[in-house]
């Protein structure tokens, strides 16, 4: 697969389309699993590392679910092409930090991603459009289910599927949701809800996963425990939280319309204003602005633009991104002025 296809679609979680896609811009499952008999990635040797690594290869040419898959060694591409794949919620940051003996499982359209060797030896993970965990957790389940017959998962009865992280221990599963939340964070009702969903044993972290904190009014919710409860059990358990933080954010919306619909509007076409005319701009602002933009096109003040394509932007204004478009390295401030660029081209018929 040559990574230059990958920003020059839309992948699939950022369609902007299916349940709820106004406030829900993702659902994802992932699912870590090990070979039994082997050790995990961290105390693994380089010679043990490619064996997994061989034998995951081997597996997934077998499954019919993962025929039109990439099987991509890490060690084979660039950096940039492996920051790329990180800004795009493909792997992580530490699956790029150290490639020895690492590969990514990819499917074109983006909606299906395994990393191996990572923290563990597999962590599987399917990625859609909007609120859509049942139909997400069937086809990771489904992937699970076939690469079991050719790989022999640790797993103990008492325990579970065993893991390198014991909090993963159980299931093996994350769900998550990506939400946008605009009017809860500016009726200052977000804390409250961050604190309900602590105190449920969720978790919140930002637009950029683990260790990033919220910006552009994004945050990304998933389950804490994954030992004592069943997969479908979560599935619904995230599900309701997930619905009921949904309509507090449409009833913040609604209010906001009502109660200081000039200053909304004021705020949303400044945002698109700057975004359509500046030269140069930071990731943060650009971002900021970005959610502002979003909100206008979901709430119907935007009508010339259509969610799909700002939900891309906020992934192709990243720095590898940039970087990739350009076809050079570039420094911070000639970053500013190519995602300046980036964003007026997109966003203006001429680009100025």
């Amino acid at each position: 697969m040559n990574i230059n296809d990958l920003i020059n679609h839309t992948g699939e979680w950022l369609k902007g389309k299916g349940s709820h896609a106004d406030i829900v811009m993702s659902s994802r499952v992932r699912l870590a699993r090990n070979l039994a008999k082997r050790p995990f990635p961290n105390r693994a040797q380089k010679r043990e590392l490619e064996d997994i690594m061989e034998e995951a290869r081997a597996a997934v040419g077998k499954i019919d679910l993962l025929k039109k898959c990439e099987f991509i060694r890490l060690n084979d591409i660039d950096q940039i092409d492996k920051q790329i794949l990180v800004e795009r919620h493909l792997m992580s940051h530490e699956h790029a930090a150290n490639t020895l003996g690492k590969a990514l499982v990819l499917s074109k359209e983006e909606a299906i991603s395994i990393m191996v060797n990572e923290e563990d030896h597999l962590r599987m993970q399917v990625m859609q459009s909007g609120l859509n965990l049942d139909d997400t957790f069937a086809l990771v389940s489904g992937i699970d289910d076939e690469l079991s017959k050719y790989l022999d998962f640790g797993y103990s009865m008492h325990w579970g599927y065993l893991t390198a992280c014991p909090t993963n221990t159980g299931t093996g599963m994350r769900g998550s949701v990506m939400l946008h939340l605009p009017a809860l964070v500016m009726t200052k009702q977000i804390n409250k809800v961050l604190t309900a969903v602590n105190k449920l044993s969720f978790t919140s972290r930002g637009f950029y996963g683990e260790g990033t904190q919220a910006s552009g009014n994004f945050f990304q919710i998933s389950n804490q425990v994954s030992m004592g409860q069943s997969e479908v059990d979560i599935i619904q358990n995230i599900n309701g939280l997930i619905r009921q933080i949904v309509d507090q954010e449409e009833q913040a919306r609604q209010a906001l319309l009502v109660q200081n619909r000039p200053m909304l509007e004021d705020k949303i076409h400044r945002s698109y204003g700057i975004l359509k005319s500046a030269y140069l701009i930071s990731s943060q602002e650009t971002v900021e602005l970005l959610s502002l933009v979003r909100l206008g096109i979901d709430l119907g003040i935007i009508r010339d633009l259509d969610r799909r394509l700002v939900n891309d932007l906020f992934i192709r204004i990243q720095p590898a991104h940039l970087q990739k478009i350009e076809g050079k390295k570039l420094n911070a401030s000639d970053r500013d002025a190519k995602r300046a660029s980036v964003i007026r081209e997109k966003l203006t018929p001429n680009g100025h």
